[in-house]
């Protein structure tokens, strides 16, 4: 079983109690950290939010952050794929022709 621990984080002047993984806290409380100075960028600029609102603009920030990066990632694995492929035909030829 996997140890845990307590640990607190303020996001948005709120406190919250959180259980990680013993390897974990300081990911946890970078993590808050993030979503801390996020919601705080867009409270400024949106001009003092509730902290329902800058949750939700946040949420979707960071959603489209995830979207573009899925988006990266899948060209890159067609890109990795089409090389091997290529590399696979160029390996074929020399092992047919050597």
């Amino acid at each position: 079983m996997q140890n845990t621990e307590p640990v607190r984080v303020t996001i948005f002047n709120q406190t919250y109690s959180l259980v990680a993984s013993s390897e974990e806290p300081g990911r946890i409380e970078q993590l808050a950290q993030r979503v801390d100075d996020l919601m705080s960028s867009i409270a400024v600029r949106a001009g003092n939010v509730d902290s329902t609102r800058a949750a939700v603009l946040a949420c979707l920030h960071l959603a489209d952050e995830l979207e573009s990066l899925e988006r990266r990632l899948n060209m890159l694995r067609d890109d990795v794929d089409h090389r091997a492929r290529h590399f696979s035909i160029l390996l074929d030829e020399a092992i047919a022709g050597g």
